[in-house]
C-alpha cells in the first residue's frame, strides 16, 4: 500500500472506531478508540487460525508504518503544542519547583529504580536482560503522559495547584524522558557509558536548548502576529511555530519535545493576551482542540494495531504482568521522594497528590514508539513486550479509574501548593 492508502486505512478505522465509542461505548474518546483497536487486532489473530492470509496481510500493513517516525516526526510536536498552550504562565510560576523536581529528579529516580528491580525480576523468571538494557526500558517507560486525565481532573473539582503541577511535569518530563532515554541507548551502541560530566552537559543542551529555541522561535510569532488582525493567517503562524520549533531544535540536537512546549506557553499566554483578537482566539482554540482530538485518536489506534507484530511468548507476558507492579511502586517512590526533598523545613504535602500523581501518570504512545525504536533482537522482544503490557494497563485500568481515585484522594486538599500553610 502507498503512503496515501495507509494513512486513508487509519483514518478511516479512527473515524470509524470514534463513532462507535460515542454512540454505543461512551468510554472517554482515546480509551474507547484503543479497546476497539486492540480487540480488532486480536480478532484478526484469531482469525488467522482459519484464515492465515488475512493475518498476514494485516500484519504486512501495520509494520509498514513506521510508528516511531509518525510520532517523533510528525504527531509530539502538535500535541505537546497543543496540551502547553492551555497552561497559564502564572500557575507554572507558582508551582515551578514541584515541576522541574518531578521533571528532572524524578524522572532520573524512576530510571534507576524501574532499571534495577527489573533487571533482577527478569532474572528471577528465566529472563536475564543486561542491566544496561533494564536501564534503556527505565528511562522509556519514566516519562509519564497524563494529559489525557486533565480533563476529568477539572470535572471533578481537584485543586488548581495539582493540576498546574500534573500537566507542566508531563509536558516536560516528555524532553527529560527521551534525552536520558537517548542517551542510555547511546551507551548500548557505543558499548561505554559516558562520564557524569558528559551525561549533564546532554541534558543541559537537550533542555536548554529545546527551551531557548522555543521561547525565540515564539517571540519571532509572536512579533508577526502583532503586525496582521487576521484569524487566518495567525492561526497558520501557530501552526508553522509548532513545526519549526520543534524541528529546528531536532536538528540542532537539542529537545525537540521541550521547544514545542515552551513555545506554546509562550503563545498561549502572551502571544494569546496581547496579539490576538478575541475572534482570533477563539478559532486558535477551536483549531489546535480538533488536532489534539484526532491525532490522539489516530496515536491510541496505532498503539491498538501494533498488538498484530508484537512478540508475545508465556515468559514476556509474565514478565509484563510483574512489570506493571515495578512500574508503580518506582514511580509512587520517585514521586513520594520528590515531594519529601520540596517538604524540607516545611509542612508536609497532602497524601492525596503523590497518590494522583503515581495513578494520573499514564504511559501511553510516546514509551511505545520508544520501545519500536531500538535495534532488532531479543532484548527488544522483551522490551515491547512488557512496554505494552503497562501502557495497557494504564489506559485501561488507571485512565478509567482515574476520576474516582482523584475525586477520593484530593478530598480535604488545600488550594494551592503544600498543606497545612506550606506552600510548594
Amino acid at each position: 500500500m502507498s503512503t496515501f492508502e495507509t494513512a486513508s486505512l487509519l483514518i478511516a478505522l479512527a473515524a470509524v472506531f470514534s463513532f462507535i465509542n460515542f454512540k454505543f461505548i461512551k468510554m472517554p474518546a482515546t480509551i474507547g478508540v484503543m479497546m476497539l483497536s486492540v480487540a480488532t487486532s486480536v480478532a484478526l489473530i484469531l482469525l488467522g487460525t482459519v484464515a492465515p492470509p488475512i493475518r498476514r496481510e494485516a500484519q504486512t500493513i501495520v509494520s509498514g508504518i513506521d510508528f516511531h517516525r509518525a510520532l517523533f516526526d510528525g504527531m509530539l510536536a502538535f500535541l505537546l503544542f497543543a496540551g502547553s498552550l492551555q497552561l497559564e504562565a502564572n500557575d507554572l510560576r507558582r508551582e515551578w519547583k514541584p515541576i522541574a523536581v518531578l521533571s528532572l529528579l524524578g524522572t532520573l529516580v524512576s530510571t534507576a529504580l524501574v532499571g534495577g528491580l527489573c533487571y533482577f525480576a527478569f532474572r528471577g523468571i528465566g529472563l536475564p536482560l543486561p542491566f544496561v538494557w533494564c536501564l534503556v526500558f527505565g528511562a522509556l517507560i519514566s516519562p509519564t503522559d497524563p494529559i489525557a486525565v486533565l480533563g476529568i481532573m477539572r470535572k471533578v473539582g481537584a485543586p488548581k495547584s495539582l493540576e498546574t503541577i500534573m500537566a507542566g511535569e508531563s509536558l516536560f518530563n516528555d524532553g527529560i524522558g527521551v534525552a536520558i532515554f537517548l542517551a542510555i541507548v547511546g551507551i548500548v551502541a557505543g558499548g561505554h557509558a559516558p562520564s557524569l560530566g558528559q551525561g549533564i552537559v546532554i541534558l543541559i543542551r537537550e533542555a536548554a536548548g529545546g527551551a531557548g529555541i522555543g521561547l525565540a522561535a515564539g517571540l519571532i510569532v509572536y512579533a508577526l502576529i502583532r503586525m496582521v488582525d487576521n484569524y487566518q493567517v495567525e492561526v497558520l503562524l501557530t501552526l508553522a511555530l509548532a513545526m519549526g520549533a520543534y524541528s529546528i531544535a531536532n536538528a540542532i540536537e537539542s529537545s525537540g519535545p521541550i521547544a514545542a512546549v515552551v513555545a506554546g506557553i509562550f503563545m498561549g499566554n502572551r502571544g494569546r493576551a496581547l496579539g490576538m483578537s478575541e475572534k482570533t482566539r477563539q478559532h486558535l482554540d477551536s483549531f489546535w482542540e480538533l488536532i489534539d482530538e484526532i491525532l490522539n485518536a489516530m496515536l491510541f489506534l496505532l498503539v491498538g494495531l501494533e498488538v498484530l507484530v508484537f512478540p508475545f511468548n508465556a515468559k514476556f507476558v509474565v514478565a509484563g504482568l510483574i512489570t506493571i507492579g515495578i512500574v508503580l511502586l518506582c514511580l509512587w517512590l520517585s514521586v513520594a521522594g520528590s515531594f519529601g526533598l520540596l517538604s524540607i523545613g516545611r509542612s508536609r504535602p497532602h497524601p492525596g497528590r503523590i497518590t494522583v500523581l503515581t495513578w494520573g501518570g499514564l504511559r501511553g504512545g510516546l514509551s511505545v514508539a520508544m520501545a519500536l525504536s531500538l535495534p532488532e533482537g531479543e532484548e527488544r522482544n522483551l522490551i515491547l513486550v512488557v512496554t505494552y503490557s503497562v501502557v495497557i494497563f494504564c489506559v485501561f485500568v488507571q485512565g478509567l479509574t482515574a476520576a474516582a481515585v482523584i475525586k477520593r484522594a484530593t478530598k480535604g486538599d488545600c488550594v494551592g501548593g503544600l498543606c497545612k500553610g506550606g506552600h510548594s
